[in-house]
């Protein structure tokens, strides 16, 4: 049924391209590439993209919805934008009833397309709108079977997760079960912002894109409120990527995919560790979700952090920040005091460089005799004494902690 509602809505567009002599497109309604007629004379690098990608970039998408195609009811007539490569068009937005379906473009370089063509272009929207009605309804609904499957996997009851397993491998959802890795893609907001609904399509896209690069059938996806989620299992067999290719790779797309979004400062990969089936993948799902949320609070670890790496931040992630206080009482009020910023930048180091004067002298560019007097204001402020072993790991464990809250 899938084949034959593509089938139609392709001789629906060739025929329509026909009729008004140049090229057409159809997007469904989050601008992703459903069918497209022979594509003849003049074309820009947006279209050529959407055709390689069978999908537009998110920044192309922004554009687009600030012009307002998402709420017209009538076709609309865009104009050039040179920073995007983008060519005028003429977009004809397909609805059932009150339900956006998508949209039919046409490049008009030279803004010559009639009224009459456009006419010709709409008396073909019912048979668009139904067939794209019934091809959404099925993408839909297999997107939404998968995305399910992604779900229940991690969830905390192991006997639903092992159905699932059964399930996926039953209806050839997934290749075979295997040694799995999760991933968790996390994008940053600028500060004082959300991310709205085009910076959660480039995540999908990135994930979709990564997924396929795996194996579209040894990779699940999903997208969760606030981040992403990419499983990858299967056995080991040669030309396998690596988890550390596949967590580079998903970063890269990530960059590429938001690059331009004003909605997205940085994006982190978090990596879990592999466990032995995808049973077990709320395990290193745990994992990554937490590697991926250090990742946000410290960027200086880079835009992938893996669990495995991550040292005493492993359990620092795991601790409830109302925790700090009870590490030092004494760091706390330090902390308390914008003013005591230089201090606490000066005992971070000597501390990482294991009350090392001389190494954190030459790293922070002192004169020995001002770093002894900041680290003896220390002392004197949190009522601490660094010459003690114990308190230069409660007081370092503390630093972490806070860094690490932000």
């Amino acid at each position: 049924m899938e084949g034959d509602m593509q089938a139609k809505l392709q001789r629906i567009v060739d025929t329509v391209a026909a009729r008004v002599g140049r090229p057409a497109l159809i997007e469904d309604r989050r601008q992703r590439v459903v069918v497209y007629s022979e594509h003849t004379g003049v074309i820009d690098e947006v279209r050529r993209t959407s055709i390689l990608r069978r999908h537009t970039t998110p920044d192309v998408i922004a554009w687009f919805r600030d012009v307002g195609i998402n709420k017209a009811r009538e076709p609309v007539r865009t104009p050039a934008c040179e920073a995007l490569e983008l060519l005028p068009r003429v977009c004809v937005p397909i609805w059932h009833q009150d339900l956006l379906l998508g949209f039919v473009w046409f490049i008009d370089a030279d803004e010559d397309m009639t009224d009459a063509d456009i006419a010709i272009v709409t008396e073909a929207t019912g048979d668009l709108s139904l067939a794209l009605y019934r091809e959404n309804l099925l993408g839909e609904l297999a997107s939404q079977r998968e995305a399910e499957a992604a779900r229940t996997l991690l969830v905390d009851r192991a006997e639903t997760r092992d159905t699932a397993v059964r399930s996926l491998l039953a209806d050839g959802v997934v290749a075979g079960d295997g040694p799995t890795v999760a991933l968790v893609a996390h994008l940053v907001p600028p500060r004082g912002h959300a991310l709205d609904e085009v910076a959660r399509i480039a995540l999908e896209q990135a994930l979709v894109s990564t997924r396929r690069w795996v194996g579209i059938r040894e990779a699940l996806h999903l997208v969760r409120h606030d981040h992403g989620v990419l499983l990858t299992f299967g056995g080991r067999f040669a030309g396998r990527p690596s988890v550390t290719r596949v967590a580079t790779h998903l970063s890269e797309a990530l960059q590429a995919s938001t690059r331009r979004l004003s909605s997205v400062a940085r994006a982190v990969v978090g990596v879990g560790q592999t466990r032995a089936g995808l049973a077990d993948a709320i395990e290193s799902y745990d994992e990554a979700l937490q590697s991926a949320r250090v990742g946000v609070q410290l960027p200086a670890l880079g835009p992938v952090v893996s669990w495995a790496n991550l040292g005493i931040y492993r359990v620092l992630s795991r601790m409830d920040g109302q925790q700090l206080a009870g590490v030092h009482p004494g760091l706390e009020r330090l902390l308390r005091d914008d003013s005591n910023q230089v201090l606490l930048e000066t005992l971070e180091a000597y501390l990482d460089l294991a009350g090392n004067a001389h190494a954190t002298a030459e790293q922070l560019r002192l004169h020995r005799t001002t770093l002894y007097y900041r680290l003896q204001r220390v002392e004197q402020l949190a009522e601490t004494d660094l010459k003690d072993g114990n308190e230069r790991l409660c007081l370092h464990l503390a630093l972490k902690l806070h860094r690490l809250r932000g």
